[in-house]
């Protein structure tokens, strides 16, 4: 007589974010082949292939740097503008492309969301990691131009890691509540470049925090990707990190990303349904 086949009954998890971090670990195989998979879908049948990844922050550093560096005569706190510009630019370029991309990521798999089952978070984490890959390649210009500018690294640049992960975590919190947005309002995707781009220019990417008064700076710190970059641009250059800034932007950083994971499960039981 054949044996009983086990029988898989699959059940809400319990707690108010209802997230099974047991079941996302014991599926991290699946994350890592959706997330090479996203890679390899963006530069299949292209010409320069992964080039594009240097490309893209290339040509707006240079193109930022002629326009508000030698024209504009932007502030770079005695710093060459073009590095100056980059510790800035580097954050945000992974930043604006994880959320841009996880945010559409859940729409973008829906045929795969419908038919089978697996931790649906796993689809925008995927959209994330698959932008780290384009990161690691746009580091290659900071170290290049850190040489040409004979700017040496210093011991601060170690908060580089933890910074990453910081960065990581706010376009996850982002990310996960614009994708369960983008499966109910189709129209949310045509806004996220939009907001992604006015976004860019209230964060001090291309000028420094003290561009505006101190009474008014408070304003700008109200975004927290503002005192996040600021710390990238302090630990790559070897400036002081403003420390209540860092701490204001990762708690705001953290209340999103629990916000994003709550209303992402809250939603999540109607994708295949919605899709």
């Amino acid at each position: 007589m054949d044996p009983v086949a086990p029988t898989l009954v699959i059940e809400p998890h319990r707690g108010w974010l209802r997230v099974n971090w047991r079941e996302l670990w014991a599926y991290r195989e699946l994350l890592y082949f959706l997330t090479w998979r996203d890679v390899k879908v963006r530069y299949k049948q292209t010409v320069l292939g992964f080039l594009w990844a240097f490309l893209q922050p290339f040509i707006k550093l240079v193109v930022f740097s002629v326009i508000f560096g030698k024209l504009a005569r932007i502030d770079s706190e005695g710093y060459p503008y073009p590095i100056f510009l980059y510790a800035g630019l580097l954050p945000w370029q992974f930043f604006s492309e994880a959320l841009t991309r996880s945010s559409v990521s859940v729409l973008g798999s829906g045929s795969l969301v419908t038919k089978v089952y697996f931790p649906r978070l796993l689809v925008p984490l995927s959209s994330v990691g698959g932008c780290l890959v384009d990161f690691a390649i746009e580091f290659l210009i900071l170290f290049g131009l850190m040489f040409y500018y004979n700017v040496a690294p210093t011991l601060a640049m170690l908060w580089v890691v933890p910074l990453v992960l910081l960065t990581v975590l706010a376009a996850l919190g982002a990310g996960v509540f614009f994708s369960s947005l983008t499966v109910t309002f189709r129209d949310v995707r045509y806004i996220i470049p939009f907001l992604v781009q006015i976004w860019m220019y209230v964060t001090p990417v291309i000028y420094p925090v003290t561009v505006l008064p101190a009474r008014w700076q408070w304003v700008i710190l109200l975004n927290p990707m503002s005192g996040l970059v600021d710390a990238w641009r302090s630990a790559i250059l070897g400036k002081p990190i403003v420390w209540p800034n860092l701490g204001v932007s990762f708690a705001v950083i953290v209340a999103v990303f629990i916000f994003g994971l709550y209303y992402f499960r809250k939603m999540e039981r109607q994708f295949a349904d919605v899709i």
